[in-house]
């Protein structure tokens, strides 16, 4: 319907439909495709989201289908419609009649379980492609339901929908025969809808990407040089892994031996690759790119199109491989590594239309350097890999890793894609959209048409009038903020050794870990401290809190340095005024700046921090975050945080606030209702370790503790806990009420 919409909107200015074999948008996932430090995610439950994605998107074109049996009941056609028609009665079986019947009547279509006459010719077409639809649908049934099972929908006839031009090919028969005869109302009716979902969804629905650790590449590779013989890959410095890789690669003798000795991490990681080309010959198309995280060389990239092919893939089979470059060290880096990567001949021959992804990471790069040095690394990141890729002649596609909270990346879809540099978008652009925003942006129906409204709007007006770049004084400035920002958000984050017992103490981080809350475990690797912390549970524990730490550290820091040299200020305003990307990053952290409470941090702190922590770094954090609030206020030049008197908006002929005063307005009357939250949550949290203190020290006084509920849907809950003690359950069911309550107040909360 969106496309309809577009379809409208051309037509009204007197050009063209969009091509029918082509879609605006795609969608794209990896549940069930990213294993990165998630251990239940292996081959197997990749091999099972394929499948069920498949039968789903099967059993909705099969009742598409039907619907469209009904609808198309004409009989005119085409002279070459009419010889497909012909050409399936004369291949139907002699007694079609009776057998035919029993069958289809036994699969519980609709309609239309005898012969369809010849004179109904889209019927007959669509009948048969019903047929191969239903059967397509109960071999997928038969493989989920027993993974023992060998999916087998090549066997050589023409039975099944193996492909995508096996459903939108007789699709496009039907519209082309349609329109030829001019009845282009019916053609332009549910049948273009339907064209337009099978080229938008495919059969899958959305392609899985797998995405996984760059060091789990190194770690199988090392692996295998080991058992040959060859030395340890991971010792090798990073000339010698792509000489060895390029020589693998240009070769044509299988490395890895049969009787390979290794761990079961290695064994996983070469498991998954041979799904992958087990998948790409059963079910094509279904998989999308392949993502490493935390890619750091050329190296990384070479590694996993060697073992791709050793696992089974093809050069015409094997997924497009993108980097993720997430810290910002890796970011400023970038541009050397793919440097470095398309000078490998071997390499740019596995290039399909000689187009490279790369993924930048939002999430882990705020977590590395916080926000401020985060989006100007992003920035001259995006803008050098341009000219990297320009020069070798390569189309790159960006994949922005952005998360749902200002501290990943987030915020709103237009002004994020028209404040990143000129020439990186080029009519393309990948994005994330995770947890709470598919819920905000697509939901409802109308809340999904004005999201991709908004994301094709950007991208056609960044595509045709790329943003002005930034002048030559506001990139020093921009580079000295970005330094000072940085130093003194590692110093905190890093480097004070308080700085990790104070988090643990004063947010419910510890407790998010043991909560039945997320999708996969909080930590990379267990006992690693912040580093390993996952970007997500870094972010939302802060927001609980109401501090929103993670986005405002370091700035104040920045802001001071370039103040203190004369006429800077000024510069930081028109930076504010005129420069896209400064002020989109100005706005949203004065937005999480207006999220915070500092009552409500102290209130945490006074029930659950030291006060050696409290009087120390507690106090010195709680001095910045003000500090950040008046430098805001001064660069803004506001008095309040979203308070600008001067901008006002009609509505039905009425002066009102403009929608940053809105916003105000929104979170003052939420507030209301979190604050009293986030009391029960400090007081819950600190009974819950109490608790955990106990169980540790064997005290007795646990076994005493008791929890008998009156109320009927109390007693429910608790049901969902028979072998817990009460206690405990009940504390930990009021903590994710707590949670999930203030999570949906403040919204944006990672």
């Amino acid at each position: 319907q969106f496309m309809r919409r577009v379809d409208t909107s051309l037509l009204n200015h007197g050009l063209n439909r969009l091509p029918l074999e082509r879609s605006i948008i795609t969608f794209g996932s990896w549940m069930g495709g990213d294993r990165d430090g998630n251990p239940y995610v292996t081959a197997t439950c990749t091999r099972d989201s394929v499948y069920l994605a498949r039968l789903q998107a099967t059993t909705l074109y099969f009742k598409a289908i039907e619907q469209l049996i009904f609808d198309l009941a004409m009989w005119r056609c085409s002279s070459s419609f009419r010889k497909v028609v012909d050409e399936i009665v004369a291949n139907r079986p002699s007694e079609e009649d009776s057998v035919v019947f029993e069958i289809r009547r036994g699969r519980n279509y609709t309609d239309f379980w005898k012969t369809i006459p010849e004179n109904e010719p889209y019927r007959v077409l669509l009948g048969e492609l019903r047929d191969k639809l239903y059967l397509t649908m109960e071999q997928l049934q038969k493989v989920v339901a027993d993974p023992s099972i060998e999916l087998d929908l090549d066997d050589g006839s023409d039975r099944f929908i193996h492909s995508k031009e096996d459903l939108s090919g007789p699709l496009m028969h039907c519209y082309e025969s349609l329109m030829e005869c001019g009845d282009e109302q019916v053609a332009n009716g549910y049948l273009l809808d339907v064209i337009r979902q099978v080229q938008c969804f495919g059969l899958n629905l959305v392609k899985l990407d797998i995405r996984q650790e760059s060091d789990r590449h190194a770690d199988a590779v090392d692996a295998i040089t080991t058992h040959l013989g060859l030395g340890s890959y991971k010792e090798w410095s990073e000339e010698k892994k792509i000489e060895f890789l390029k020589s693998e690669i240009e070769g044509k003798r299988p490395l890895i031996p049969h009787q390979l000795e290794c761990s079961n991490d290695v064994r996983e990681v070469l498991d998954t690759f041979k799904m992958i080309a087990y998948i790409q010959k059963k079910v094509p198309g279904s998989l999308g790119t392949y993502v490493i995280s935390m890619a750091t060389s050329a190296s990384d990239v070479l590694a996993v199109v060697l073992l791709q092919r050793e696992c089974g893939g093809t050069l015409e089979t094997s997924l497009r491989v993108a980097p993720l470059f997430e810290r910002l060290d890796d970011l400023n880096d970038a541009p050397r590594v793919l440097r470095q990567l398309f000078s490998v001949e071997c390499y740019m021959k596995t290039l399909r239309n000689n187009e490279q992804e790369v993924m930048i990471g939002y999430s882990d790069s705020g977590k590395d350097a916080g926000r401020l040095a985060a989006a100007w690394g992003l920035y001259e990141g995006q803008e050098k890999a341009g000219e990297v890729a320009k020069e070798f002649g390569v189309n790159l596609t960006l994949f922005h890793g952005r998360g749902g909270t200002v501290g990943r990346g987030g915020g709103p879809a237009h002004i994020a894609i028209m404040s990143q540099p000129g020439g990186t978008v080029n009519g393309s652009i990948r994005v994330t959209i995770q947890g709470e925003v598919i819920e905000q942006d697509f939901g409802e129906r109308e809340n999904c048409f004005h999201t991709l409204d908004l994301y094709t709007a950007a991208v056609l007006e960044h595509t045709l009038k790329p943003p002005e770049g930034p002048k030559p004084e506001w990139r020093v400035v921009m580079k000295k903020m970005s330094d000072a920002s940085c130093k003194r958000y590692r110093s905190v984050v890093f480097e004070n050794p308080d700085f990790v017992p104070y988090f643990a103490q004063s947010t419910p981080s510890t407790e998010l870990g043991s909560l039945n809350i997320g999708s996969r475990p909080s930590k990379r690797k267990p006992n690693a401290g912040v580093t390993a912390l996952r970007a997500i549970p870094w972010i939302f524990a802060w927001t609980q809190s109401r501090f929103q730490l993670p986005v405002w550290l370091g700035m104040s820091a920045a802001f001071t340095e370039i103040k203190e040299q004369e006429g800077e200020l000024g510069t930081l305003r028109e930076m504010h005024k005129k420069w896209p990307f400064f002020k989109v990053t100005m706005d949203l952290i004065e937005m999480v700046l207006a999220k915070a409470d500092l009552n409500v941090v102290e209130y945490y702190e006074k029930t659950l921090v030291d006060e050696r922590l409290r009087n120390g770094l507690g106090k010195e954090l709680r001095n910045e975050l003000m500090a950040t609030i008046n430098h805001v206020l001064e660069i803004a030049d506001r008095r309040e945080l979203l308070v600008n008197p001067e901008s006002k908006i009609e509505v039905d002929g009425q002066q009102c606030p403009a929608q940053h005063q809105q916003l105000k307005n929104k979170l003052q009357m939420r507030s209301i209702y979190i604050t009293p939250l986030n009391v029960i949550q400090s007081a819950y949290l600190k009974k819950q370790r109490e608790i955990e203190e106990m169980e540790a020290s064997n005290d007795s006084s646990f076994d005493n503790l008791k929890y008998d509920p009156a109320l009927p849907w109390a007693q429910d809950m608790m049901k969902l806990h028979p072998s817990a003690n009460a206690f405990k359950s009940a504390v930990n069911d009021t903590l994710i009420i707590t949670i999930k309550g203030i999570a949906s107040g403040l919204q944006n909360t990672g």
